[in-house]
Formats: C-alpha cells, sequence, structure tokens
C-alpha cells in the first residue's frame, strides 16, 4: 500500500512539474511571444493561460505606455546657432514579434533608437528655421512633422510612438545674452512702429472728428438763423397786422411792456421827464395829449 502510494504521488509530481513546462500565464500589463529553436511560433497572446510544448521559450514585454527624457542635446539653425533642447517620448510596443527581432528582448535599445529617430527629426525641422522662427512659433509648429515621420520608421520595428514633445529650448552661455539682447532690440523696434501707426490713426480720428464736428456746429448755427429769421419776419407780419387793426391799441400794448421792462426793479433809477412821451398812458386814460 506504501508503494502505491509512493508511485500515485510520484505521478503527480512529474504531471505537475510537466505541466508547468506546458503552461504558461499573461498578464494585463505584458505581450508574449512563444518561439522554438529562435523561431516564433506565436504571438498576440490575450492575458490568461496558455499552452506550449516544453521546448518552447515563451518571452514577455511591458504593455505599458514607457516614458523617456532626453535632456541637453544640440542642435543647429539655419544661421548655424546652437540651441539646446530638452525633450521626451512616449511609446509602447505595438508589435512584439517584430520588437523582439529588431532588439531582442532589450527594451534600452529601442528607447535609443527612437531616440535617434526623434533627433534627426528636430534636427531637420531646426535647421529649416531661424533662431525667432523656433521661438516665436509654438513648439508643435515644428514638431508636427517630424513626430508624423518618426512614426512611420518606427512601425517597422514593432512600436507605436504616442507623443514626443520638446519641453525646453535653450542657449549655450556665451550666445545667450548676445541674443537675447538682439531680440529686445528687435522688438523695441517694433514696438515704436506699432506706436507711430496708432499715433497718425489716432491723429486721422481726431482731425476726422474735428471735420465733422465744425460741420454739424455749422449746419445748426444756419439752421437756427434761418428759423430765427423766420420767426423774427412772422412776429413782424403779426405786429404790422395788428397795428392795422387799432393802432392806437398797439401803441397802448407796447407802452405796457415797456414799462413792464423799465419800471418796478428793485434798485433801478431813471431820470425821465414828467411830460416825457413815454409816460403818455400815465397823464391821461384816454391817450391824449394835454
Amino acid at each position: 500500500m506504501l508503494q502505491l502510494i509512493q508511485r500515485i504521488s510520484g505521478a503527480l509530481l512529474a504531471l505537475g512539474v510537466l505541466t508547468s513546462f506546458c503552461i504558461f500565464t499573461v498578464t494585463e500589463n505584458e505581450l508574449a511571444i512563444r518561439s522554438q529553436f529562435r523561431e516564433i511560433v506565436g504571438v498576440d497572446y490575450a492575458p490568461g493561460l496558455h499552452l506550449k510544448w516544453p521546448i518552447d521559450t515563451v518571452r514577455k514585454f511591458e504593455r505599458r505606455i514607457v516614458s523617456q527624457s532626453f535632456e541637453g542635446e544640440t542642435f543647429l539653425t539655419s544661421e548655424n546657432r546652437g540651441l539646446i533642447v530638452d525633450y521626451y517620448v512616449k511609446w509602447r510596443i505595438k508589435d512584439a514579434g517584430r520588437f523582439s527581432q529588431a532588439f531582442g528582448n532589450d527594451p534600452n535599445a529601442a528607447g535609443q533608437r527612437l531616440s535617434d529617430i526623434v533627433k534627426d527629426g528636430i534636427k531637420n525641422a531646426v535647421a529649416q528655421r531661424t533662431l525667432q522662427q523656433i521661438v516665436s512659433a509654438e513648439r508643435t509648429a515644428f514638431t508636427g512633422d517630424m513626430f508624423e515621420r518618426a512614426s512611420k520608421s518606427v512601425g517597422s520595428l514593432g512600436l507605436e510612438l504616442i507623443d514626443a514633445r520638446v519641453q525646453k529650448i535653450g542657449l549655450p552661455a556665451d550666445v545667450e545674452s548676445r541674443v537675447y539682447a538682439s531680440m529686445q532690440q528687435s522688438f523695441f523696434r517694433l514696438a515704436r512702429q506699432l506706436r507711430g501707426e496708432g499715433e497718425k490713426d489716432a491723429l486721422r480720428t481726431r482731425a476726422e472728428a474735428d471735420r465733422k464736428r465744425t460741420e454739424i456746429l455749422a449746419i445748426a448755427a444756419r439752421d437756427s438763423l434761418k428759423i430765427r429769421g423766420e420767426g423774427d419776419a412772422r412776429a413782424a407780419d403779426m405786429y404790422a397786422a395788428a397795428y392795422g387793426k387799432n393802432a392806437e391799441f398797439y401803441a397802448f400794448y407796447r407802452s405796457l411792456q415797456a414799462y413792464k421792462n423799465s419800471l418796478g426793479k428793485e434798485g433801478d433809477v431813471m431820470v425821465v421827464s414828467p411830460d416825457s412821451e413815454f409816460f403818455r398812458y400815465f397823464r391821461a386814460s384816454g391817450g391824449d395829449k394835454r
């Protein structure tokens, strides 16, 4: 009985060992390839348990995005001025089979190769522009074309380029102060030009406003004189009509207006002869001269 138990245990142990050589697991963060005698016989394994032959070799790679930063890279502009550029790339393995053929099992080699491709793209983009164009333009303006070309190049290596960005653009210390001084003078000239154009436009606008104001006032004065003249003419016509109907009453009314405007004001002094024509209607109610 003991020998039977030992045999069964040995068989189970051998089965377990054999099973361990015939299965492998893949997690959600991994890519795996299966090869026989260095020839790839299986790729694109989903997460979970998978079968293999004992003679098969399984290699696993990182499925997640890898970020790498590169600092202090020097590039030359179209003016042969040096730029110190810091940039980063984000990538991941898209085709584990091609990646294995290109780099074996070394992700550092893949990152360096990808960096060289991106660096060449930045170099070409910077070499086609002046320093002022690079500084004043959006960084994506000269890295967009580089990103597209790099994405096509890394496709054959089993990689996918997620992102490539320029983080910082600097100048060597010996030329930084001269370049900034030159750019400052250039911006000062541009500012003076814009101020001059603004003052010119302001003077033109003020002159136009003054001209319109003068025209409006002249038209208003002309119209007021015309209206006043028409009013005076109508008043004269009315006075003439009233005088023609009753001359004595008209004279009496005008005398009352004169009395009202001349007498009854505090502090006023008037020296007039009592028999003056001005007091005609005070001397007699009938209005006759006596």
